[in-house]
């Protein structure tokens, strides 16, 4: 049995692959959840081959049975589950409203708002068991603090709901000593384009003309992943024992200038 256990879900690479390496250099056992095999065996590997602990987890965040199978797996495996690391998303279709279809916008509910939901409605009974613990989720500043990305409204409104769904849970969920915050990253060195779909860009892209470099902090240069993973990390920790229902952005200021 490991003292503490992290659930990172989208653990195979960008902000859920340093998360997942950050918390198991902190002592947490990982479960490492993901679609893509060996992306996850990648990390699994590393985790291990520096001393730690850490299982595999194929799961899809928007099916219920592979999630609840999943969790259960985890704590079949170490005994509890501590912290719950919601990161799993994709961008989706970025398109003009009257463009982008019912598919298209089903599919990016399901992924980011129904996974989000499937994360912690699957976690939450072994928090509970193990006498509290912490859930992150992470959202963006896309739809929490800027509305300007092109056509990415099915996206944002994901995102805003996630927010909403943390400052929700946050009081339902005190009384069980768990703690629920958001971290929403700016632009992150991730591979999240790959899921990006952007159609007809010039009906819904907004006329301004941006200072040179989007992040002020970095000179412009985008923020690493390992950046939102210490905060991750931290809001897991016992350090920030005092902080729930916070979203926290990540971005280097880039926000402020949009």
């Amino acid at each position: 049995m490991s003292k503490r256990v992290a659930l990172v879900t989208g653990a195979g690479s960008g902000i859920g692959r340093a998360s997942a390496l950050v918390l198991a250099r902190e002592g947490y056992a990982v479960g490492a959840l993901g679609h893509s095999e060996d992306d996850l065996a990648d990390v699994v590997r590393e985790i291990v081959s520096d001393g730690g602990q850490a299982v595999l987890l194929k799961a899809d965040i928007s099916n219920e049975s592979q999630m609840r199978g999943a969790a259960g797996e985890l704590v079949e495996r170490f005994g509890r589950i501590d912290a719950v690391i919601a990161n799993a998303g994709i961008n989706g279709v970025w398109a003009p409203i009257d463009d982008l279809t019912l598919e298209e916008w089903n599919n990016t509910i399901a992924v980011n708002l129904t996974g989000t939901f499937l994360t912690i409605n699957t976690t939450v009974p072994h928090l509970k068991a193990s006498g509290g613990g912490s859930i992150v989720v992470v959202s963006s500043i896309n739809g929490t603090r800027t509305f300007t990305t092109p056509g990415a409204t099915a996206y944002t409104a994901t995102k805003a709901g996630q927010v909403a769904m943390v400052q929700q849970l946050a009081l339902e969920l005190a009384r069980h000593h768990i703690r629920i915050n958001a971290v929403c990253p700016g632009e992150i060195d991730t591979n999240i384009e790959s899921n990006t779909s952007l159609r007809k860009e010039d009906e819904t892209a907004i006329p301004v003309i941006w200072p040179d470099g989007q992040v002020p902090i970095t000179g412009g240069h985008p923020g690493r992943s390992e950046d939102v993973a210490d905060v991750i990390a931290f809001l897991a920790s016992g350090k920030a024992r005092h902080i729930t229902g916070s979203p926290i952005w990540v971005d280097g200021g880039q926000g402020l200038l949009r």
